[in-house]
């Protein structure tokens, strides 16, 4: 199951060699697309781009890594900047996505005067309360917080006509999905609904008939696990030298950016004491950080300033990491869906990437 060799890098040509030329967009978009380094539409974008634009409810399902945020947000930011009155709302599982599209909002919004209220916990809530009384067209919340606010009558969800459910099936798989059944009871009957997932369980089929109207579905998942991913497992003989064996893969050439996954909060403090002290540059994520450390220490792995990145979880889903050489399993995932979201780290878009599972 861990072990599988990487394919060869070819070019892919997207549907009908299809740029961003040829949607009917804002001339500023187009120019904040092109600024943000796009050249052409990943296959996901130059299929629902179109669709979410003529005000089709979509489900998108897409592998990891394939660009689907984009997918919704250009078309979304298209809308809302042609008619002031429209605001969306995108519900995303973990913090870490949520301030990543943020971040993707506001590149691709540069210049156009729109607003984001970025709703996560961790956070100070009156700022977040302050940017949302600025009249935010674009919201992107987790689901804890997006709570905390509907009960305190600051935010309604009758304001939203345009909604966004992303990576639904971590948010049903970490216990979100009665709260998910809730914000869909509170949005208004008349509204555009886009749903993105890599996958769909047996659970999300309730909340698909509750949310989407005569959707197109849209698939480009081909496969379990990226094909740019060399795949394969360290065995571990002797549990007492297990700190040993990660010590001489990461002291070898090309393992230039490393994100390794432990199961617990516990065991990744752990870990990260003992590479600290064996001299290695390191940060962590996990959930005991506050939001703040969680940031920091991703932007600094985004620019190379550790070579190692030890997390938990939390940093499976959603997270655009340029150039990660490794994923490293030191713990085993629960699940083999948990694997899959792991190595997508790596091997990204056009790259190649490897990872290892001890075992």
């Amino acid at each position: 199951m861990f072990i599988k060799k990487a394919a060869p890098i070819i070019d892919q040509v997207t549907l009908e060699d299809i740029s961003f030329d040829d949607f009917d967009i804002a001339q500023a978009l187009k120019i904040n697309i092109k600024n943000h380094g796009y050249s052409k539409p990943t296959p996901i974008q130059a299929q629902a781009i179109k669709p979410i634009l003529e005000g089709r409810d979509v489900i998108g399902l897409a592998s990891t890594g394939t660009g689907k945020t984009a997918a919704f947000l250009i078309p979304l930011l298209d809308k809302i900047f042609k008619n002031r009155s429209q605001k969306a709302l995108i519900i995303v599982p973990t913090r870490e996505l949520a301030v990543q599209i943020n971040e993707e909002f506001r590149n691709f919004s540069f210049g156009m005067h729109m607003y984001s209220a970025l709703l996560i916990g961790g956070s100070n809530m009156h700022r977040q309360i302050s940017d949302l009384r600025r009249g935010a067209q674009i919201v992107i919340a987790t689901p804890g917080r997006l709570k905390d606010l509907i009960e305190r009558r600051t935010l309604y969800l009758q304001d939203f006509a345009n909604i966004v459910l992303d990576e639904v099936d971590l948010m049903v798989d970490i216990g979100f999905i009665n709260d998910v059944k809730y914000f869909i009871s509170l949005t208004p009957k008349v509204r555009q609904s886009l749903f993105f997932s890599a996958t769909i369980p047996s659970k999300v089929q309730g909340i698909l008939q509750l949310f989407v109207t005569n959707p197109l579905t849209i698939s480009v998942k081909k496969q379990d696990t990226s094909e740019n991913v060399e795949q394969n497992v360290i065995k571990v003989i002797n549990p007492a030298k297990k700190m040993d064996q990660l010590h001489d893969l990461l002291i070898q050439d090309g393992f230039d950016k490393v994100l390794i996954f432990l199961r617990t909060k516990h065991g990744v403090d752990r870990l990260h004491r003992e590479l600290e002290y064996r001299g290695f540059r390191i940060g962590v994520i996990h959930g005991n950080k506050s939001q703040g450390q969680r940031q920091r220490a991703l932007q600094a792995f985004k620019q190379d300033e550790f070579q190692i990145l030890l997390a938990t979880d939390v940093a499976s889903r959603g997270l655009d990491i340029d150039n990660v050489t490794h994923v490293i399993n030191y713990d085993l995932p629960q699940t083999y869906d948990d694997y899959i979201h792991r190595i997508g780290r790596t091997g990204r878009i056009g790259k190649s990437g490897t990872a290892l599972t001890f075992i």
